[in-house]
């Protein structure tokens, strides 16, 4: 049995390195493919290919669940060929010229993001197969505070490379980044009865279930809002304040320490108190973060409220993950989870693209005020899902 500093640090390590490159593609990527005489309709298509892997993860978690792939595990090995896949490409990338090679450029960033994908969703099921119950919250807050981690990193020390005009660096920092969970994953041992675990297509019965179909409503109205309100923070406080780009680069760092902060401190109290006593706090917190945005009206209170807003943000994010966490069927842990982490995906897409088109028509304040009175909705499914969940007992500390 492995100690939990060991636990701990393999799964913080794993989701800071997709957080390195999930923060290249969000923020640095458009700016590499328009520096190499690219346009922005180029920029969309690439993007738009480049993240079907992550629809796909959903047959990834049901390979790793049904596979043990060379009797090495039904985790470790697919997480060494995710590893693998991306170290690779971005080593290969910076040899290819977006300009004159775009679809070999889509190509690599298509199989880059199939080995993120991979290792993303494996190492969800190995946290599933390794986690006792007791701890669910803390691992949670551990990954979605090592992803955060990931992109303050990119965005402070990355950003620097990209503005020399660095960027094969960019890219082999990045290769570089994506070794650092190797060592832990190596000496990591899956469980025994994962090995014994037989395959059940049955399990997926569970999705048929109120309280199942509940979390997933959750996981889609908390992404929807939360995504959508990050999306347009930085322009709305352009458009009030006047803040410059490097004003803006700060924003997002500061944001990013609040996401860390809201994971964290999220995660230890469903360790000291269980989901039910801090479900309803959370939603609160959320739904005033956003509405602080609205209050700011000087740059001595942009720090204030974006931290406040990324503290909700981790604090969401670590939660429904926690959640979904708990509510998996064993036997298909990793299928099952991929398919809520789906449900969340498509909540951001769709809350994204709405908050676009209120602007459009409202404005950012009516837009923003919209969002979060959404969070409000959250308050009945909660109260519906704990009323059909099994009973929630004070987790006490192993």
């Amino acid at each position: 049995m492995h100690s939990r500093a060991f636990r701990y640090t393999m799964f913080g390590l794993l989701y800071f390195v997709q957080g390195t490159v999930l923060g290249y593609f969000v923020s640095l990527n458009a700016l590499y493919l328009l520096d190499h005489g690219l346009t922005m309709e180029n920029v969309g298509i690439f993007s738009m290919i480049a993240l079907l892997p992550f629809v796909l993860k959903i047959f990834m978690g049901l390979l790793s669940d049904k596979v043990n792939l060379f009797g090495m595990g039904h985790r470790k090995p697919y997480i060494f060929i995710g590893l693998f896949i991306q170290t690779l490409c971005l080593v290969i990338v910076p040899f290819v010229d977006p300009a004159k090679s775009y679809w070999g450029f889509v190509f690599v960033a298509f199989m880059l993001q199939t080995g993120m994908a991979l290792y993303d969703t494996c190492t969800d099921g190995l946290a599933i197969d390794t986690t006792p119950v007791e701890e669910e919250g803390i691992i949670q807050g551990f990954m979605v505070g090592g992803r955060a981690l990931g992109t303050i990193l990119l965005a402070s020390v990355v950003g620097i490379l990209a503005n020399q005009g660095l960027w094969q660096y960019v890219f082999w920092l990045l290769a570089l980044l994506t070794l650092l969970p190797v060592p832990f994953v190596m000496k990591m041992s899956e469980p025994k009865d994962v090995e014994q675990r037989e395959f059940q297509w049955s399990a997926f019965g569970h999705f048929k279930q109120g309280r199942i179909i509940l979390l997933s409503g959750i996981g889609f109205l908390i992404f929807f809002i939360i995504a959508g309100v990050n999306q347009v923070m930085n322009p709305f406080l352009t458009q009030t304040l006047d803040i410059s780009l490097q004003t803006a680069g700060n924003v997002a760092s500061v944001w990013g320490i609040g996401v860390v902060a809201g994971a964290m401190l999220t995660g230890w109290l469903i360790k000291k108190v269980g989901f039910n006593r801090i479900l309803f706090s959370v939603i609160v917190i959320g739904a005033f973060s956003v509405v602080g945005l609205l209050l700011i009206s000087s740059m001595s209170t942009i720090w204030l409220f974006v931290i406040l807003f990324g503290y909700s943000y981790g604090a969401y994010q670590t939660i429904y993950y926690a959640m979904a966490m708990n509510n998996v069927e064993r036997s298909v842990a990793a299928t099952m989870y991929s398919i809520f982490m789906a449900i969340s995906n498509v909540g951001q897409g769709v809350g994204m693209a709405v908050i676009g088109m209120l602007i459009v028509r409202l404005d950012y304040s009516p837009s923003l005020l919209i969002f979060a009175g959404l969070n409000l909705l959250l308050i009945p499914l909660a109260m519906q899902f704990l009323l059909r969940k099994k009973p929630d007992v004070k987790l006490q500390p192993a």
